[in-house]
């Protein structure tokens, strides 16, 4: 009797005649709008500051020179704008993947690699591994892409679109689907998690208060069991207070340690009840 295959995750995966296809952009049209608008707003983002610095100086002191500087810098952020823009019109058609398709659809063979502008093949035989990749930051996940490993060393790295289905698609969901596709001996599919540790000190460490609430404990437990997960604390005296200093500690490990601690309470009951049932 054949296995059915894992529900696809939804809006993330595509029928085609000829296979099953797993989309990273829907829209290319969408795409290249957010590369334009990107390309636009950062040059006028950084300079808008300095250009109407120079402009309410120009209003006030009706100088040549002020005058000069302003059409200097304005001419700078022109060009920078349309540097930009060329760039991105190039690296996005030239290095994002729209969609891999797995064909055909009972055992797939091959896979097509649909960029912008062209599209190439891969055996299924020279792929050595699948991996999907999750990035998280503070406990959140920020990113997460598919990266096709071939043979000779080579990567493929498949990136999602801005705001696009696959980067709401769960994990476990994904693994499942390409697992079912590719999920063979000659091909592995694998999980990696990498979570983003450059964090800036102290403005974004966790306070106790905050600790405390993610590990469901009272605050003055939290320096405890901070130190004895060996999570690192800094010490400053923030800006405005003269005496008062604040203890504040580091967000790379804080959502382990609250994992830890909540499966401790789970087993917490379950190891009392057995101690008790000799005696019963």
């Amino acid at each position: 009797m054949a296995t059915r295959d894992p529900d696809p995750p939804a809006g993330v995966v595509s029928a085609t005649a000829a296979g099953a296809r797993l989309v990273f952009v829907p829209s290319r049209l969408r795409e290249l709008g957010v590369a334009l608008g990107s390309s636009v707003l950062i040059p006028l983002w950084i300079a808008a500051p300095l250009l109407l610095a120079f402009l309410v100086v120009v209003l006030l002191t009706q100088s040549a020179v002020a005058w000069a500087l302003f059409w200097i810098v304005l001419g700078l952020t022109v060009l920078a704008v349309v540097g930009l823009m060329v760039g991105l019109m190039w690296v996005v058609p030239a290095t994002m993947v729209r969609w891999i398709e797995f064909r055909p659809h009972e055992s797939a063979t091959h896979l097509v690699i649909a960029r912008f502008l062209r599209s190439s093949t891969v055996a299924a035989a020279d792929l050595e591994r699948i991996v999907v990749v999750e990035r998280f930051r503070l406990g959140q996940r920020k990113s997460i892409k598919v990266v096709l490993h071939t043979g000779r060393g080579g990567e493929i790295a498949c990136e999602p679109a801005f705001r696009a289905p696959v980067c709401l698609a769960g994990t476990e969901g994904l693994l499942a689907w390409l697992t079912s596709r590719l999920g063979s001996d000659r091909t592995v599919v694998e999980y990696q998690k990498e979570i983003d540790q450059n964090f800036s000190c102290p403005d974004e460490w966790w306070t106790p208060s905050a600790l405390a609430a993610l590990w469901q404990v009272p605050v003055t437990a939290v320096d405890e069991l901070a130190d004895r997960h060996g999570i690192r604390n800094y010490r400053y005296t923030p800006r405005g207070a003269a005496r008062d200093t604040v203890t504040v500690y580091h967000p790379g490990r804080a959502h382990e340690v609250a994992e830890q601690l909540r499966g401790e309470r789970t087993l917490r009951p379950e190891a009392g009840s057995a101690d008790a049932a000799p005696g019963a």
